[in-house]
Protein backbone atom coordinates (compact mmCIF):
# COMPACT_ATOMS: atom_id res chain seq x y z
CA UNK A 1 0.00 0.00 0.00
CA UNK A 2 1.30 3.21 -0.72
CA UNK A 3 0.93 6.29 1.54
CA UNK A 4 -1.43 8.22 -0.33
CA UNK A 5 -3.73 5.34 0.20
CA UNK A 6 -2.89 4.92 3.87
CA UNK A 7 -3.27 8.74 4.62
CA UNK A 8 -7.36 7.89 4.35
CA UNK A 9 -6.61 5.04 7.71
CA UNK A 10 -8.21 7.21 10.50
CA UNK A 11 -6.42 10.82 9.60
CA UNK A 12 -8.31 13.10 10.78
CA UNK A 13 -7.38 17.29 11.17
CA UNK A 14 -9.39 19.50 13.26
CA UNK A 15 -12.32 21.62 11.77
CA UNK A 16 -10.46 24.95 11.40
CA UNK A 17 -7.84 23.46 9.88
CA UNK A 18 -6.68 25.24 7.14
CA UNK A 19 -5.78 23.59 3.71
CA UNK A 20 -4.52 25.62 0.74
CA UNK A 21 -2.60 26.11 -2.67
CA UNK A 22 0.29 28.17 -2.94
CA UNK A 23 1.68 30.25 -5.80
CA UNK A 24 3.51 33.05 -6.38
CA UNK A 25 3.34 36.90 -8.73
CA UNK A 26 6.42 36.19 -10.53
CA UNK A 27 6.00 32.61 -11.65
CA UNK A 28 2.36 32.68 -12.91
CA UNK A 29 1.66 36.44 -13.38
CA UNK A 30 3.19 37.17 -16.63
CA UNK A 31 2.09 40.63 -18.33
CA UNK A 32 5.89 41.53 -17.27
CA UNK A 33 5.38 45.20 -19.14
CA UNK A 34 1.29 45.40 -18.97
CA UNK A 35 -1.11 47.84 -17.43
CA UNK A 36 1.66 49.90 -15.89
CA UNK A 37 2.90 47.15 -14.21
CA UNK A 38 7.44 48.36 -13.27
CA UNK A 39 10.28 45.96 -13.98
CA UNK A 40 11.43 44.04 -11.25
CA UNK A 41 15.16 42.73 -10.32
CA UNK A 42 13.92 39.18 -11.50
CA UNK A 43 12.60 41.02 -14.79
CA UNK A 44 16.10 42.37 -14.88
CA UNK A 45 18.09 38.50 -13.85
CA UNK A 46 16.34 37.17 -16.68
CA UNK A 47 17.76 38.78 -18.91
CA UNK A 48 21.64 38.02 -17.71
CA UNK A 49 22.89 35.27 -20.30
CA UNK A 50 22.77 31.90 -18.73
CA UNK A 51 21.28 33.41 -15.86
CA UNK A 52 17.96 31.32 -16.73
CA UNK A 53 18.58 27.19 -17.45
CA UNK A 54 16.76 27.13 -20.40
CA UNK A 55 17.16 31.04 -21.14
CA UNK A 56 13.05 31.78 -20.59
CA UNK A 57 12.22 34.49 -18.90
CA UNK A 58 8.84 35.77 -16.92
CA UNK A 59 7.25 37.59 -19.28
CA UNK A 60 4.19 35.21 -19.94
CA UNK A 61 4.69 32.63 -17.41
CA UNK A 62 1.32 30.64 -16.66
CA UNK A 63 -0.53 34.11 -17.97
CA UNK A 64 -2.47 34.28 -14.95
CA UNK A 65 -2.81 38.34 -15.21
CA UNK A 66 -5.37 37.39 -17.76
CA UNK A 67 -6.95 34.35 -16.41
CA UNK A 68 -6.93 34.31 -12.54
CA UNK A 69 -11.00 34.24 -13.21
CA UNK A 70 -10.33 30.30 -14.46
CA UNK A 71 -7.54 29.56 -12.61
CA UNK A 72 -9.86 30.82 -9.26
CA UNK A 73 -12.36 28.05 -10.32
CA UNK A 74 -9.56 25.80 -10.70
CA UNK A 75 -8.75 26.26 -7.14
CA UNK A 76 -12.48 26.41 -5.96
CA UNK A 77 -13.11 23.19 -7.70
CA UNK A 78 -10.16 21.65 -5.44
CA UNK A 79 -12.13 21.59 -2.42
CA UNK A 80 -9.36 24.04 -0.26
CA UNK A 81 -9.99 26.64 2.14
CA UNK A 82 -6.94 29.11 1.27
CA UNK A 83 -5.02 30.48 -1.83
CA UNK A 84 -1.77 31.63 -0.87
CA UNK A 85 -0.22 34.21 -3.35
CA UNK A 86 2.24 37.41 -3.71
CA UNK A 87 1.28 40.77 -4.91
CA UNK A 88 3.93 42.14 -7.44
CA UNK A 89 5.40 45.00 -6.01
CA UNK A 90 6.59 46.80 -9.11
CA UNK A 91 2.81 46.24 -10.39
CA UNK A 92 0.68 48.48 -7.98
CA UNK A 93 3.63 50.80 -6.99
CA UNK A 94 6.27 50.50 -10.61
CA UNK A 95 9.32 52.04 -8.79
CA UNK A 96 8.68 51.27 -5.47
CA UNK A 97 8.14 54.73 -4.22
CA UNK A 98 6.37 57.26 -5.10
CA UNK A 99 2.83 56.85 -7.36
CA UNK A 100 0.87 53.82 -7.00
CA UNK A 101 -0.24 51.98 -10.13
CA UNK A 102 -4.31 51.84 -9.72
CA UNK A 103 -4.50 49.18 -12.57
CA UNK A 104 -2.08 46.79 -10.73
CA UNK A 105 -4.20 47.54 -7.49
CA UNK A 106 -7.58 46.62 -9.24
CA UNK A 107 -5.86 43.49 -10.07
CA UNK A 108 -5.85 42.22 -6.58
CA UNK A 109 -8.64 43.76 -5.93
CA UNK A 110 -10.42 41.24 -8.55
CA UNK A 111 -8.12 38.40 -7.48
CA UNK A 112 -8.90 38.80 -4.07
CA UNK A 113 -12.67 39.38 -4.02
CA UNK A 114 -12.73 36.49 -6.89
CA UNK A 115 -11.62 34.32 -3.98
CA UNK A 116 -14.15 35.00 -1.99
CA UNK A 117 -16.83 34.47 -4.07
CA UNK A 118 -15.94 31.34 -4.60
CA UNK A 119 -15.77 31.29 -0.80
CA UNK A 120 -11.42 30.36 -0.24
CA UNK A 121 -9.65 32.58 2.10
CA UNK A 122 -7.45 35.12 0.50
CA UNK A 123 -3.77 34.50 2.52
CA UNK A 124 -1.31 37.46 0.76
CA UNK A 125 2.17 37.54 0.66
CA UNK A 126 3.87 41.08 -0.07
CA UNK A 127 7.11 39.83 -0.89
CA UNK A 128 8.18 36.92 -3.06
CA UNK A 129 11.21 37.97 -4.09
CA UNK A 130 10.22 40.56 -6.77
CA UNK A 131 11.65 43.82 -5.26
CA UNK A 132 11.15 47.17 -7.81
CA UNK A 133 13.98 47.20 -10.18
CA UNK A 134 14.32 50.93 -9.38
CA UNK A 135 15.01 49.93 -5.51
CA UNK A 136 17.72 47.68 -6.58
CA UNK A 137 19.29 50.71 -8.43
CA UNK A 138 19.66 52.62 -5.09
CA UNK A 139 21.37 49.21 -3.31
CA UNK A 140 18.22 47.21 -2.87
CA UNK A 141 17.90 45.75 0.80
CA UNK A 142 21.08 46.17 1.09
CA UNK A 143 20.22 49.63 1.38
CA UNK A 144 18.21 50.52 4.91
CA UNK A 145 16.04 53.33 3.05
CA UNK A 146 14.66 49.86 1.20
CA UNK A 147 12.96 49.09 4.73
CA UNK A 148 10.83 51.96 4.72
CA UNK A 149 9.47 52.02 1.32
CA UNK A 150 8.86 47.94 2.42
CA UNK A 151 6.70 49.45 5.17
CA UNK A 152 4.85 51.87 3.09
CA UNK A 153 4.18 49.23 0.46
CA UNK A 154 2.88 47.20 3.47
CA UNK A 155 0.74 49.72 4.51
CA UNK A 156 -0.77 50.58 1.17
CA UNK A 157 -1.80 47.12 0.28
CA UNK A 158 -3.49 46.94 3.88
CA UNK A 159 -5.76 50.17 2.53
CA UNK A 160 -7.26 48.22 -0.11
CA UNK A 161 -7.45 44.89 0.79
CA UNK A 162 -6.75 44.63 4.60
CA UNK A 163 -10.35 44.25 5.21
CA UNK A 164 -10.77 41.19 3.16
CA UNK A 165 -7.82 39.12 3.37
CA UNK A 166 -7.12 36.61 5.91
CA UNK A 167 -3.90 36.46 6.40
CA UNK A 168 -0.65 38.95 5.60
CA UNK A 169 2.88 37.45 4.74
CA UNK A 170 6.01 39.94 5.51
CA UNK A 171 8.30 37.90 3.36
CA UNK A 172 8.46 34.58 2.08
CA UNK A 173 11.63 32.79 2.71
CA UNK A 174 14.62 35.84 3.55
CA UNK A 175 17.19 33.38 3.70
CA UNK A 176 16.28 32.45 0.00
CA UNK A 177 16.57 36.09 -0.91
CA UNK A 178 19.81 36.86 1.37
CA UNK A 179 21.56 34.36 0.41
CA UNK A 180 20.84 32.66 -3.21
CA UNK A 181 20.78 36.50 -4.71
CA UNK A 182 23.15 38.25 -2.54
CA UNK A 183 25.84 35.61 -1.34
CA UNK A 184 25.74 32.80 -4.06
CA UNK A 185 24.63 35.56 -6.97
CA UNK A 186 22.46 32.25 -8.42
CA UNK A 187 18.85 34.27 -8.07
CA UNK A 188 17.93 37.91 -8.30
CA UNK A 189 19.96 40.06 -8.54
CA UNK A 190 22.83 38.12 -8.94
CA UNK A 191 25.31 39.65 -6.59
CA UNK A 192 27.72 37.51 -4.83
CA UNK A 193 29.29 39.32 -1.08
CA UNK A 194 28.83 37.43 1.93
CA UNK A 195 28.79 41.22 3.70
CA UNK A 196 25.77 41.87 1.39
CA UNK A 197 24.18 39.51 1.36
CA UNK A 198 24.37 39.73 5.77
CA UNK A 199 23.20 43.15 5.61
CA UNK A 200 20.21 42.08 3.45
CA UNK A 201 19.15 39.53 5.57
CA UNK A 202 19.37 41.87 8.67
CA UNK A 203 17.21 44.51 6.74
CA UNK A 204 14.57 41.90 5.66
CA UNK A 205 14.54 40.74 9.04
CA UNK A 206 13.96 44.48 10.33
CA UNK A 207 11.25 45.46 7.58
CA UNK A 208 8.90 42.53 8.63
CA UNK A 209 9.25 43.70 11.90
CA UNK A 210 8.71 47.23 11.99
CA UNK A 211 5.71 46.39 8.77
CA UNK A 212 3.90 44.44 11.49
CA UNK A 213 3.93 47.50 13.86
CA UNK A 214 2.86 49.93 11.22
CA UNK A 215 0.18 47.29 10.05
CA UNK A 216 -0.69 46.66 13.65
CA UNK A 217 -1.08 50.50 14.10
CA UNK A 218 -3.25 51.11 11.36
CA UNK A 219 -6.03 48.67 13.35
CA UNK A 220 -5.31 45.86 10.52
CA UNK A 221 -7.32 42.64 11.71
CA UNK A 222 -5.43 40.05 9.38
CA UNK A 223 -3.56 37.71 10.80
CA UNK A 224 0.17 38.39 10.36
CA UNK A 225 3.78 36.35 10.24
CA UNK A 226 6.52 35.53 7.75
CA UNK A 227 7.43 32.69 5.89
CA UNK A 228 10.95 30.94 6.65
CA UNK A 229 12.26 28.15 4.50
CA UNK A 230 13.91 25.65 7.04
CA UNK A 231 14.98 22.30 7.46
CA UNK A 232 16.64 19.54 10.10
CA UNK A 233 20.49 19.82 9.65
CA UNK A 234 22.14 16.54 9.76
CA UNK A 235 25.91 15.73 9.92
CA UNK A 236 26.97 13.39 6.85
CA UNK A 237 28.85 11.28 9.83
CA UNK A 238 29.51 11.70 13.65
CA UNK A 239 33.06 12.94 12.98
CA UNK A 240 33.99 16.19 14.44
CA UNK A 241 34.46 17.99 11.60
CA UNK A 242 30.77 17.31 10.37
CA UNK A 243 29.02 18.04 13.89
CA UNK A 244 30.74 21.40 13.67
CA UNK A 245 29.76 22.35 10.28
CA UNK A 246 25.94 20.63 10.85
CA UNK A 247 26.01 23.14 13.78
CA UNK A 248 27.05 26.15 12.02
CA UNK A 249 24.75 25.54 9.08
CA UNK A 250 21.96 24.91 11.32
CA UNK A 251 22.78 28.80 12.33
CA UNK A 252 22.84 30.25 9.35
CA UNK A 253 19.96 28.24 7.95
CA UNK A 254 17.57 28.64 10.68
CA UNK A 255 18.72 30.16 14.21
CA UNK A 256 19.93 32.90 12.23
CA UNK A 257 15.87 33.94 11.34
CA UNK A 258 14.38 32.55 14.29
CA UNK A 259 16.68 33.78 17.53
CA UNK A 260 15.95 36.91 16.59
CA UNK A 261 12.10 36.43 16.04
CA UNK A 262 11.85 34.69 19.26
CA UNK A 263 14.88 35.62 21.11
CA UNK A 264 15.92 39.63 20.23
CA UNK A 265 18.93 38.35 19.21
CA UNK A 266 21.08 37.07 16.27
CA UNK A 267 22.92 33.37 17.07
CA UNK A 268 26.49 34.49 18.68
CA UNK A 269 28.64 31.69 16.76
CA UNK A 270 27.49 32.60 13.30
CA UNK A 271 28.02 36.38 14.24
CA UNK A 272 31.68 34.88 15.63
CA UNK A 273 31.93 33.26 12.85
CA UNK A 274 31.27 36.03 9.97
CA UNK A 275 33.83 38.27 11.78
CA UNK A 276 33.31 41.66 9.50
CA UNK A 277 30.97 40.52 6.79
CA UNK A 278 27.96 40.31 10.36
CA UNK A 279 25.47 42.93 9.41
CA UNK A 280 25.37 46.21 10.95
CA UNK A 281 22.76 46.31 13.75
CA UNK A 282 21.08 49.56 14.86
CA UNK A 283 19.73 50.54 18.26
CA UNK A 284 16.01 49.12 18.51
CA UNK A 285 16.59 46.87 15.44
CA UNK A 286 16.41 43.82 17.47
CA UNK A 287 13.50 44.72 19.36
CA UNK A 288 11.35 45.58 16.24
CA UNK A 289 12.51 41.97 14.88
CA UNK A 290 11.15 40.21 17.78
CA UNK A 291 7.42 42.08 17.52
CA UNK A 292 5.24 38.98 18.02
CA UNK A 293 3.18 37.01 15.51
CA UNK A 294 -0.13 35.58 14.79
CA UNK A 295 1.48 33.27 12.88
CA UNK A 296 4.65 31.15 11.31
CA UNK A 297 4.81 30.15 8.37
CA UNK A 298 7.25 27.03 7.34
CA UNK A 299 8.12 25.76 3.36
CA UNK A 300 9.66 22.41 3.99
CA UNK A 301 11.01 20.14 0.78
CA UNK A 302 13.98 18.08 2.11
CA UNK A 303 16.67 17.85 4.95
CA UNK A 304 20.33 19.11 4.64
CA UNK A 305 22.80 17.35 5.59
CA UNK A 306 26.45 18.68 6.02
CA UNK A 307 29.64 17.44 5.00
CA UNK A 308 32.77 19.25 5.93
CA UNK A 309 35.34 17.02 3.72
CA UNK A 310 33.40 17.08 0.41
CA UNK A 311 29.43 18.41 -1.09
CA UNK A 312 26.81 15.67 0.29
CA UNK A 313 26.14 13.25 -2.75
CA UNK A 314 21.86 13.20 -2.22
CA UNK A 315 22.15 9.37 -3.62
CA UNK A 316 24.31 8.19 -0.70
CA UNK A 317 21.26 7.75 1.33
CA UNK A 318 19.41 5.31 -1.32
CA UNK A 319 16.34 7.32 -0.67
CA UNK A 320 14.37 8.54 -3.19
CA UNK A 321 15.27 12.44 -4.84
CA UNK A 322 12.99 14.45 -7.10
CA UNK A 323 13.66 16.27 -9.92
CA UNK A 324 15.50 19.10 -8.71
CA UNK A 325 17.83 16.52 -6.57
CA UNK A 326 16.26 16.73 -3.28
CA UNK A 327 16.05 14.02 -0.97
CA UNK A 328 12.54 12.93 -0.14
CA UNK A 329 12.60 12.97 3.70
CA UNK A 330 9.17 13.38 5.07
CA UNK A 331 10.17 12.76 8.73
CA UNK A 332 12.21 15.73 8.32
CA UNK A 333 9.23 17.43 8.18
CA UNK A 334 7.91 16.21 11.74
CA UNK A 335 11.63 16.49 13.03
CA UNK A 336 11.62 20.21 12.25
CA UNK A 337 7.93 21.21 13.54
CA UNK A 338 8.69 19.37 16.76
CA UNK A 339 12.03 21.41 17.21
CA UNK A 340 10.24 24.64 16.89
CA UNK A 341 7.89 23.71 19.05
CA UNK A 342 10.27 22.95 21.75
CA UNK A 343 13.13 25.60 21.17
CA UNK A 344 10.81 28.85 20.26
CA UNK A 345 7.76 30.07 21.65
CA UNK A 346 6.24 29.71 18.47
CA UNK A 347 2.99 31.06 17.23
CA UNK A 348 0.74 28.76 15.47
CA UNK A 349 2.55 27.37 12.33
CA UNK A 350 1.64 26.69 9.20
CA UNK A 351 3.02 24.51 5.94
CA UNK A 352 3.07 27.28 3.57
CA UNK A 353 4.77 25.11 1.05
CA UNK A 354 5.76 21.55 0.19
CA UNK A 355 5.61 19.69 -2.40
CA UNK A 356 7.69 17.84 -5.18
CA UNK A 357 9.25 18.33 -9.06
CA UNK A 358 8.49 15.28 -10.86
CA UNK A 359 9.34 14.66 -14.85
CA UNK A 360 5.13 14.52 -15.94
CA UNK A 361 4.00 13.13 -18.61
CA UNK A 362 0.91 14.29 -20.42
CA UNK A 363 -0.59 11.17 -21.81
CA UNK A 364 -4.45 11.04 -23.24
CA UNK A 365 -4.99 14.14 -21.09
CA UNK A 366 -4.29 12.51 -18.18
CA UNK A 367 -0.81 13.04 -15.97
CA UNK A 368 -0.41 10.03 -13.28
CA UNK A 369 2.37 11.56 -10.92
CA UNK A 370 2.14 9.07 -8.53
CA UNK A 371 5.68 9.88 -6.98
CA UNK A 372 4.36 13.61 -6.33
CA UNK A 373 0.94 12.35 -5.33
CA UNK A 374 3.23 10.10 -2.26
CA UNK A 375 5.12 12.74 -1.57
CA UNK A 376 2.15 15.45 -1.15
CA UNK A 377 0.45 12.15 1.19
CA UNK A 378 3.55 11.56 3.16
CA UNK A 379 4.30 15.10 4.28
CA UNK A 380 0.54 15.68 5.35
CA UNK A 381 1.12 12.64 7.45
CA UNK A 382 4.25 14.04 9.01
CA UNK A 383 2.06 16.93 9.68
CA UNK A 384 -0.05 14.85 11.80
CA UNK A 385 2.42 13.16 13.98
CA UNK A 386 3.77 16.75 14.61
CA UNK A 387 0.38 17.50 15.36
CA UNK A 388 -0.07 14.00 17.46
CA UNK A 389 2.84 15.37 19.48
CA UNK A 390 1.53 18.83 20.60
CA UNK A 391 2.70 21.20 17.82
CA UNK A 392 0.11 24.09 17.26
CA UNK A 393 -0.38 23.36 13.48
CA UNK A 394 -3.17 25.57 11.63
CA UNK A 395 -2.81 24.64 7.89
CA UNK A 396 -0.95 23.02 5.13
CA UNK A 397 -0.76 24.48 1.90
CA UNK A 398 0.62 22.22 -1.60
CA UNK A 399 3.18 24.30 -3.35
CA UNK A 400 1.90 25.05 -6.43
CA UNK A 401 -1.28 25.03 -7.82
CA UNK A 402 0.08 25.24 -11.42
CA UNK A 403 3.12 24.72 -13.28
CA UNK A 404 5.53 27.60 -13.41
CA UNK A 405 8.80 29.82 -13.82
CA UNK A 406 10.60 28.04 -11.62
CA UNK A 407 13.23 30.80 -11.23
CA UNK A 408 16.88 29.65 -12.20
CA UNK A 409 15.44 26.33 -13.26
CA UNK A 410 12.99 28.68 -15.62
CA UNK A 411 10.00 26.09 -16.95
CA UNK A 412 12.34 22.80 -16.86
CA UNK A 413 10.92 21.98 -13.70
CA UNK A 414 7.08 21.17 -12.81
CA UNK A 415 5.84 21.64 -9.43
CA UNK A 416 2.26 21.75 -10.30
CA UNK A 417 -0.36 19.64 -9.42
CA UNK A 418 -2.38 21.19 -11.96
CA UNK A 419 -0.15 21.22 -15.58
CA UNK A 420 0.33 24.21 -17.78
CA UNK A 421 1.03 23.53 -21.87
CA UNK A 422 2.98 26.69 -22.32
CA UNK A 423 1.98 27.20 -25.64
CA UNK A 424 -1.77 26.99 -25.70
CA UNK A 425 -1.63 27.61 -21.82
CA UNK A 426 -4.39 24.73 -21.15
CA UNK A 427 -4.42 23.72 -17.67
CA UNK A 428 -4.94 19.77 -16.87
CA UNK A 429 -5.76 18.62 -13.25
CA UNK A 430 -2.48 15.76 -12.71
CA UNK A 431 -3.88 12.98 -10.47
CA UNK A 432 -2.43 14.57 -7.68
CA UNK A 433 -4.71 17.73 -7.73
CA UNK A 434 -7.41 14.60 -8.19
CA UNK A 435 -6.14 13.01 -5.07
CA UNK A 436 -5.82 16.20 -2.94
CA UNK A 437 -9.63 17.26 -3.82
CA UNK A 438 -10.94 13.61 -2.84
CA UNK A 439 -9.26 13.83 0.44
CA UNK A 440 -10.66 16.96 1.37
CA UNK A 441 -13.40 15.47 0.72
CA UNK A 442 -13.19 12.99 3.21
CA UNK A 443 -11.64 15.21 5.96
CA UNK A 444 -14.94 16.86 5.41
CA UNK A 445 -17.16 14.49 5.72
CA UNK A 446 -15.14 13.22 8.68
CA UNK A 447 -15.99 16.17 10.35
CA UNK A 448 -19.46 16.53 9.35
CA UNK A 449 -20.08 13.45 10.49
CA UNK A 450 -18.12 14.16 13.99
CA UNK A 451 -20.30 17.41 14.35
CA UNK A 452 -23.37 15.66 14.13
CA UNK A 453 -22.54 12.74 16.14
CA UNK A 454 -23.05 10.18 13.12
Amino acid sequence: MTAFESTDLGLQFPPDFIWGVATSSFQIEGAAVEDGKGRSIWDSFCRVPDAIADQSDGDIACDHYHRWAEDLNLIASLGVDAYRFSVSWPRVRPTGAGRWNEKGLDFYERLVDGLLVRGVKPYLTLNHWDLPDELQSSGGWANRDTVHRFVEYALGMHDRLGDRVAAITTHNEPWVMAMLGHETGVFAPGLKDRAIAMQVAHHLMLSHGLALQALRAQGCKAKLGIVLNLSPVHPATDAPADLAKAQLEDGRLLRWYMDPLFKSAYPQDVIEFLGLDAPRIEVGDLQAIATPMDFLGINYYSRSVASAAEPWDVHRSGREVTDMGWEIYPEGLTELLLRLHQDYPVPPLYVTENGGAFKDQLINGRIRDTQRTDYIARHIVAVAEAMRQGVRMEGYMVWSLLDNFEWASGYEKRFGIVHVDYASQLRTPKDSALWYRDFLQRQRAQRDAAATGA
